[in-house]
């Protein structure tokens, strides 16, 4: 059933951001696409769906949609998404991801829209001396990536304390696979996230992947994270939109499964999901990777109802190792 009103995805050509229009769509809502295209991809965008190429701190091309559409209410994806890059380049990032947040609120509030969806990131959380955290863990980012999305929130905080607006940030922890339907999936170039880089090698884009250090302080030696199929972190996206709109609070959710896999676990179910023999070589630790990262996520299935579909490293590894193949097959036939 249509919904009223139409729902603004900035960062909607991105790897999350496009998974997201889907489910809205599937939702019954209207939705407007705001992306730059530096990294996002218009073949992901629905040709029926608007698409307004221009960069998230364009304040007039911001006013422009706000006037043009029934705007009820913005989800923030627009970001640029690499720790290891934010601090080789931390202007960058604070740049691209805080000022143009702060300009995506301010424009916001400018057009009387008070429901907000933010991206939010599990880097907050920084170095936690605990193996599980909650949202009530007191941030401590450790890369410019996970300080700017730190400030976002702070922002938007301030900002509904200011102002009749509410948001609900989401910050996430690992997130993988693809549209189990085919119809999108991470296609950045030179992706870093792990089961992306694993199934590029698998699928032949890549000749091999490294494994960043063998010596932390976990079962195996690798880092553990905390993976989520992107399906279920828009499921939660829609379900804190429902919430909000239907005059909910608003706040802070973790977007895990509360447990977690080491990097060599997931190599491991890349050989075992595609039975191909990846070549995985261990490299040097990079900055600002923390050893373990695994959340709890009682506060989100208690206020949004959020029940995860797609709770299993192997569906994450199959959606994901399939979107590459479907790709490989499209670039072959178009070369």
């Amino acid at each position: 059933m249509a919904k009223q009103g139409t729902i603004l995805v900035t960062g909607g050509a991105g790897y999350i951001g496009s998974h997201a229009v889907l489910a809205l769509r599937e939702a019954g809502w209207n939705v407007v696409v705001f992306d730059n295209l530096v990294t996002g991809l218009a073949t992901l965008v629905p040709r029926d769906v608007p698409l307004i190429e221009a960069n998230c701190g364009d304040a007039r091309r911001l006013d422009d949609v706000f006037a043009e559409f029934d705007i009820v209410a913005v989800m923030h994806f627009a970001a640029s998404t690499v720790v290891p890059e934010s601090v080789a380049n931390p202007l960058k990032y604070y740049l691209n991801n805080t000022a143009n947040t702060a300009r995506v609120i301010d424009r916001c509030v400018a057009a009387g829209v008070g429901t907000f969806i933010y991206s939010s990131t599990a880097a907050v959380y920084g170095e936690p001396d605990i193996a599980v955290v909650s949202e009530d863990v007191p941030p401590r980012p450790i890369s410019p990536y996970g300080k700017g999305k730190l400030m976002g929130e702070t922002i938007l905080e301030d900002t509904a304390r200011a102002h009749p607006f509410r948001y609900m940030a989401l910050r996430y922890f690992n997130v993988a696979g693809a549209d189990p339907a085919g119809r999108s999936g991470q296609s950045t170039p030179q992706a870093t996230h792990l089961i992306k880089v694993a199934c590029e090698v698998a699928a032949g884009k890549r000749a091999r992947m490294e494994i960043f250090g063998d010596d932390y302080d976990t079962p195996d030696g690798t880092c553990i994270r905390d993976y989520i199929h992107v399906s279920d972190l828009v499921d939660a996206h829609i379900a804190a939109l429902d919430h909000l709109l239907a005059g909910g609070a608003g706040g802070i959710v973790n977007c895990g499964y509360g447990h977690g896999h080491s990097v060599r676990e997931v190599v491991d179910m890349v050989r075992r999901e595609t039975e191909i023999d990846i070549e995985a070589r261990v490299a040097p630790r990079r900055p600002g990777d923390m050893a373990r990262l695994v959340c709890t996520s009682e506060r989100i299935r208690k206020l949004l109802g959020w029940r995860p579909r797609y709770d299993d490293l192997g569906v994450m590894v199959r959606t994901a190792y399939a979107w590459e193949c479907r790709q490989r097959a499209a670039d072959g036939s178009s070369g």
